[in-house]
């Protein structure tokens, strides 16, 4: 028996989830348990809708966190955060929404996230959440994605 046999995605084929509430977010244990190290997960096409018009929002998520006992499953994190594409939800509900899945699930040292949203109206919003202070001693770079000036 492995470790990885309750997995119900990875190496299989699977659809997006109809919305958040319906995917499943995987993990595996951490086989490095015993560092603390940063892992990062850059999302530069998340979609979603506005919960009152319908119309598309996009964003630029960053989730930076530092593992205890466990890893996202990387195949169940993409179908997850694609969940959201027929979703609505305000920006911050978003954000906040896909960061507290991950820590309910990983239980993490630490985890932050970026949300940055393109403009809707005129004005970007951006969203920024992090679960309290880095650990000592991690490398935490800053996260990249420049204020809005057509986001690249």
């Amino acid at each position: 028996m492995s470790e990885y046999d309750g997995l119900t995605q990875l190496g299989r084929s699977a659809r997006i989830p109809a919305g958040p509430q319906e995917a499943v977010l995987e993990r595996v244990p951490n086989p490095r348990a015993d560092a603390q190290y940063l892992v990062r997960f850059t999302c530069p096409e998340f979609t979603s809708l506005c919960p009152l018009t319908g119309q598309p929002d996009f964003a630029h998520l960053v989730i930076d966190y530092v593992p205890a006992a466990w890893l996202v499953e990387s195949k169940s994190l993409k179908l997850f955060l694609n969940s959201f594409r027929n979703h609505g939800a305000f920006h911050e509900g978003c954000t906040m929404e896909v960061a507290r899945r991950l820590v309910e699930v990983l239980d993490p040292l630490w985890l932050r996230i970026g949300g940055y949203w393109y403009p809707r109206g005129g004005m970007p919003i951006d969203v920024f959440w992090q679960t309290g202070a880095a650990p000592a001693g991690v490398w935490v770079p800053e996260q990249g994605v420049p204020t809005y000036r057509g986001r690249g």
